[in-house]
């Protein structure tokens, strides 16, 4: 009996690598924004994974008034953020760590005093006394960055205090008071936007008056439907509600959810005054770190949100980042929550310029600005950007084209025979086979008057002298025989012709590019054009050598052309001899005895015999000449057609299909860092 095995999904980090190859094949393809966003969430994972993967960073998130305040003090154990009714009350996020249960008791690396939690917050990145950013004392020391110090360093997190309640169940907990993502500080919300996107778990707070808040639901939860494995939502201030109000609220938050693609996320009510429902937050959370997957759980949810994001940005001209991209409202999303386009996350360089130059527009318009922040170089586009305008990602559509080559080839080359002169080349292949027939075979007597004439193949400069000794110079090429290939005199292309070519070229590139997304079809027929410049004389240049070829003469033109000298020398024997027996006759001298071939004198034979004998020969070769000028215009026809089709694949096919199999490549690595 066989037991079988569920099949598992691709590993986070072949999902990675696939995402980097796409990436990598997406450059210049794709908008820039996209592409810098798909590598910023490599970047940042590798980033992440670089650090402690003992510790779970969980953030509780919310409007103001929501009581997130509160319930971070309830689950610290102590009065670590301040709590009032003004808003906004927290200016900056602040972090309480356990960990002295997992390192025996040892201090929290880089952990400020009660005293100084929030002077060195997001202001001057200035810690207090107590504060190590480099997690040299206390539990910053753990080897290869294990530490909770250099975590909190990755985050720009300098507000860090030690939980007073040092349970083993939260060991490895660093959990942040976040400011609220509604305050009237433009800081404060870039602040709540950077951190959304880099920490292990996301915890938001609502309450029974603002949980339906759409700028809730359409800037946080529905753009991160991607990540609900790693997000939990806390119904906070029950005890304000009876119970038969809490279960409504209850059911309508998850309604809500639902329909913002977030699907068996733990919806949890609670109260940070009377502490109901504290006992199951801190069970939730304690499972969530005991796992210790929730940052490979996030991390696998960015991979996909930026694979998203290079999907959606292949499929959809406007780029997410743009303002028409961005004035486009998310749709629902669908039930595996999965939404495209999420970009890639904001590194944290990224993140500080973005935050520096809001924070100038901000004090432009007279904002109150808390924290001023040092601009730096890059741009990314965050997921939040994308995830607001995101809709179902459909799967990539393949390629149109199985085999181009096959396909669309024989159009290409028959416009670019017309286009290179073919038809005129291969007439005089056929002209210039029976001429230098007529010169090599034809009867002495009259053979020069042929050589008067132009050779056809060399009026058109195909068939050229030697090679000189240094090569062949620039734009020239051997032809057969070491012979020098440049450009022919064969007519010019008309304006037609070079039309049917462009339309040729052009039919590739759309043929090849059918049922593909805009970029990648603009990519392929950009392809093909690329070198559609070079075709012309790349044409002509394998015209000649091939055409070259036809200058070779045929063994049979020696022997005939012998052969005609020997009837030629019988004939002027014949001359000779009957001019001696007239001289003889002539002076009145005794005639020597003449041969005969039945009653005819043998230098009469030799005379007459030699003309018919080699105009006959003449007639025949010229025959045979004819014949074969035919056979070798159909071969040098088929060598042309191979040879210009070879400078279409070189040019404009193999270019095309190199696209495919790039957008193929890419295509695969999509899917698998969409797994």
């Amino acid at each position: 009996m066989k037991l079988l095995r569920r099949k598992e999904g691709p590993s986070l980090d072949s999902r990675l690598e696939a995402l980097a190859e796409a990436v990598t094949l997406a450059e210049g393809r794709l908008p820039g924004e996209a592409v810098t966003g798909a590598r910023a969430v490599a970047e940042r994972a590798g980033a992440r994974r670089g650090l402690s993967v003992e510790h779970t960073v969980a953030a509780l998130a919310g409007a103001t008034g929501s009581g997130k305040s509160s319930l971070f003090n309830a689950l610290a154990g102590k009065d670590v953020a301040a709590v009032g009714v003004t808003r906004p009350t927290t200016s900056a996020a602040q972090a309480v760590v356990w960990e002295g249960a997992a390192r025996g008791g040892a201090d929290v690396g880089g952990a400020v005093g009660d005293g100084a939690a929030r002077e060195g917050a997001l202001g001057e990145g200035a810690v207090g006394e107590g504060a190590a950013r480099d997690g040299a004392d206390g539990g910053g020391g753990a080897g290869g960055g294990g530490g909770a110090g250099p975590l909190l360093d990755w985050l720009d997190v300098f507000g860090r205090h030690p939980a007073a309640d040092v349970s083993p169940d939260f060991s490895g907990l660093i959990l942040l008071d976040l400011p609220d993502h509604d305050s009237i500080q433009l800081a404060h919300r870039l602040e709540v936007d950077r951190l959304v996107e880099l920490v292990d778990l996301l915890v938001w707070v609502v309450d029974p008056q603002k949980y339906a808040d759409a700028a809730l639901h359409e800037r946080y939860l529905r753009p991160l439907a991607a990540h609900r494995d790693v997000m939990v939502v806390v119904l906070n201030q029950v005890d304000r509600l009876p119970p038969a109000a809490v279960d409504r609220c209850l059911r309508d938050l998850r309604r809500l959810l639902d329909e913002d693609g977030l699907r068996g996320v733990p919806v949890l009510a609670a109260s940070a005054r009377t502490g109901t429902g504290l006992d199951d937050l801190r069970s939730l959370l304690g499972s969530r770190v005991a796992d210790r997957r929730s940052w490979s759980a996030r991390l696998s949810a960015d991979v996909t949100t930026a694979a998203d994001l290079l999907a959606t940005a292949s499929t959809h001209p406007a780029s997410p980042a743009s303002p028409a991209g961005l004035a486009r409202q998310a749709g629902p999303a669908a039930e595996n929550g999965h939404l495209a386009p999420a970009t890639a996350e904001a590194t944290r360089d990224v993140s500080r310029s973005s935050r520096a130059e809001a924070t100038e527009g901000a004090a432009r318009e007279g904002e109150a600005v808390e924290g001023p922040s040092t601009p730096r170089a890059g741009t990314a586009v965050p997921v939040l950007a994308a995830g607001r305008e995101a809709v179902r990602a459909a799967p990539l559509p393949e390629a149109g084209a199985d085999d181009v080559s096959a396909r669309l080839g024989r159009r290409l080359t028959a416009a670019l025979e017309q286009a290179a002169g073919v038809p005129v080349v291969l007439e005089a292949v056929a002209k210039g086979h029976r001429h230098r027939a007529v010169v090599a075979t034809g009867w002495p007597v009259t053979r020069w008057v042929r050589r008067l004439r132009p050779d056809p193949l060399r009026r058109l400069r195909i068939g050229a002298a030697p090679l000189p000794a240094g090569g062949a110079a620039e734009g020239t090429g051997a032809g057969p025989d070491g012979q020098a290939v440049g450009r022919t005199s064969v007519p010019a292309a008309s304006v037609v012709q070079q039309a049917q070519v462009d339309t040729a070229i052009r039919d590739v590139g759309d043929a090849a590019a059918s049922g593909m997304p805009g970029p990648w079809a603009a990519a392929v027929r950009q392809a093909a054009r690329a070198r559609s410049r070079e075709l012309a004389d790349a044409v002509d240049r394998a015209v000649g050598a091939t055409s070259s070829r036809a200058t070779r003469r045929p063994r049979w033109w020696k022997a005939v052309g012998g052969l005609q000298w020997m009837i030629f020398m019988a004939m002027m024997a014949g001359v000779v001899w009957l001019g001696a027996l007239f001289g003889l006759d002539y002076l009145q001298l005794p005639e020597p005895p003449v041969p005969t071939l039945g009653e005819v004198p043998w230098p009469t034979v030799l005379l007459v015999g030699g003309a018919l004998a080699g105009v006959l020969l003449a007639l025949l070769a010229r025959f045979a000449a004819w014949a074969g000028g035919r056979r070798r215009a159909r071969r040098t026809a088929r060598a042309l057609r191979a040879a210009i089709d070879e400078v279409a694949a070189d040019h404009v096919l193999r270019p095309v299909e190199d696209e495919l199999d790039r957008y193929a490549r890419f295509r695969a690595a999509v899917e698998r860092a969409r797994a």
